[in-house]
């Protein structure tokens, strides 16, 4: 069995993970500091997002040396450290390839846009005004916010538009370039070579475009980061790329000719189920980010179960799920579920056990988003900290930094993250939610998360098991787990009301609930409110 299927990923956002050097960002030795504890908890894969040279317009993501490390973050020989010190701990190593586009002060863009006939001059999306002296299309940069920017950007030197489907500063790859794709494919042998995991491919959807056609009906309304018009356009029936399947499987096969390395892409989610399907069949990407659970998840069973079952019901065995509730990009699960209620801490933390355990035994590879194990929630930043430039286009809507801020590692000034002013606020609700406190406590998110990683890892039947649901009402959702022992039963009460689930036979032994019961039990008991219940059966 393929090691990805049945390990658990946690992703690290390195900017707000550990700061070793008392700068207020963290970076790689930070991470390193901290690999005991995932070893402690239960983790079995880091996914840890771009710490390559950037100017920092989008924080990584515009990336100007895709072989060097930031100072910012540390130095090679520091990854090579945090490398080699996770393999001695079994632990796994992924990192974010970001190929749609890079920064614009990366020395590629630099000379493409130095002139038309320079030996990178097709390396980039270029492209002249209309014949009627307008935009080359009609199509909304992601980044753009309410004001509906196009994503094309005018260059005086080459008098030409360069198109970039995020921030100005991050001008979309030229895929069609055979010189271009052999220096990505360079890049990733280099990673490679070195000794990681995999890679996490980001906005791998989006490589090759319908450049000379408009959106031709329809608004360009931005419903989320990764949901719009846009989305459906590059990938609807009549205008979608195939050349991005293909490529997708020439990028399967360079990772394949090394052993053992998993490639997750990460997908738009307009199409649902089905584009995670086309980019995960055989030969493709081994697994994809699910996004459209993420972004459609609620505390709704019958919801969450449309959103789940038809996973299994469309796979089959041609590809494999994967779960998240949580990633960089969107509010934390806890913050999202409990919008708008009237929950005091303890009834949180219970949400928060309830959607650990929906994610961890679901059918499928699961990704934890730093904090989510010890309950982190929203930050409220003020508009004079607000560092994203999504966020700064939305204002006063929220954009990203409400997720991203400083790891809660205790309840000190700075929570444990740095000795000064972290480049983001830390959360005042640090004096409870932290590691330090939460590690001492039983009853704990963080130990509820540890416990059920340990059960996870001891049957076999939550990794790889078959999934059968046998119940989604407006209260409950039930499910069945099962390999070739006993079976388990993960019971969810999604209500802030005893519930009773009598009119089915469950009866067995408790291997965990969130309300702490220990023994036996049978379905003639009521759950109590939020509870999750994951048992064994006889």
């Amino acid at each position: 069995m393929e090691w990805w299927k049945e390990g658990t990923f946690y992703q690290i956002y390195p900017r707000s993970f550990k700061d070793s050097n008392g700068d207020g960002i963290g970076d790689l030795k930070g991470i390193t500091e901290k690999l005991d504890y995932f070893e402690w908890l239960g983790i079995d894969a880091l996914w840890i997002c771009p710490f390559f040279k950037s100017p920092m317009a989008d924080f990584g993501y515009d990336i100007s040396d895709y072989t060097g490390v930031d100072p910012l973050f540390g130095t090679i020989d520091d990854f090579k450290e945090l490398l080699n010190e996770a393999h001695e701990r079994k632990l796994k190593i992924v990192i974010d390839q970001v190929y749609n586009h890079t920064s614009d002060e990366h020395p590629w863009f630099v000379e493409s846009r130095s002139s038309k006939n320079n030996s990178k001059a097709d390396w980039y999306i270029w492209r002249e005004p209309k014949a009627d002296g307008s935009l080359p299309n009609n199509w909304i940069s992601l980044f753009s916010g309410d004001k509906e920017e196009s994503v094309w950007t005018w260059d005086e030197n080459r008098r030409q538009y360069y198109l970039h489907l995020f921030a100005k500063e991050q001008p979309d790859l030229n895929w069609q370039n055979e010189d271009l794709r052999k220096a990505i494919y360079d890049s990733m042998k280099f990673w490679l070579d070195m000794g990681v995991d995999g890679f996490r491919f980001d906005a791998a959807s989006h490589f090759y475009k319908d450049i000379d056609r408009d959106v031709i009906e329809g608004p360009q309304v931005k419903k989320s980061l990764f949901e719009s018009v846009r989305d459906q356009y590059y990938w609807d029936p009549f205008t979608a790329r195939p050349e991005t399947l293909l490529e997708v499987e020439k990028l399967r096969n360079i990772m394949d000719s090394y052993k053992d390395k998993v490639s997750v892409g990460e997908i738009s989610s307009d199409m649902g189920l089905c584009l995670y399907l086309f980019f995960t069949l055989p030969k493709r990407f081994n697994i994809a980010f699910n996004i459209d659970f993420l972004e459609k998840l609620s505390m709704n069973p019958q919801k969450i179960k449309e959103l789940a079952e038809p996973l299994d019901e469309l796979f089959g065995t041609r590809a494999w799920p994967s779960y998240v509730t949580g990633n960089h990009d969107n509010r934390r699960i806890v913050s999202r579920m409990t919008d708008g209620t009237e929950m005091d801490s303890d009834e949180k933390s219970m949400v928060s056990k309830l959607f650990a355990t929906l994610l961890l035994t679901l059918r499928g590879t699961p990704f934890i988003y730093y904090g989510e194990e010890i309950g982190m929630e929203d930050t409220v930043i003020p508009y004079e900290r607000v560092m994203d430039p999504w966020g700064k286009a939305l204002w006063p809507k929220k954009g990203r930094d409400p997720s991203r801020t400083p790891m809660q590692w205790n309840y000190s000034k700075y929570a444990g993250f740095s000795t000064v002013e972290p480049w983001l606020p830390v959360n005042e609700n640090k004096s409870n939610i932290n590691v330090e406190s939460e590690m001492k406590d039983p009853s704990s998110v963080l130990n509820f998360y540890r416990a059920l990683l340990k059960i996870r890892r001891s049957y076999r039947a939550l990794t790889i098991g078959k999934i059968d649901f046998l119940e989604a009402n407006e209260d409950l959702l039930i499910y069945k787990r099962e390999d070739s022992g006993k079976p388990i039963f993960v019971i969810l009460n999604f209500k802030d009301v005893r519930k009773n689930f009598s009119k089915f036979d469950i009866s067995g032994n408790i291997l965990l609930s969130s309300e702490g019961r220990k023994g036996s039990v049978s379905s003639k008991v009521d759950l109590y409110p939020f509870e999750s219940l994951v048992v064994e059966g006889r």
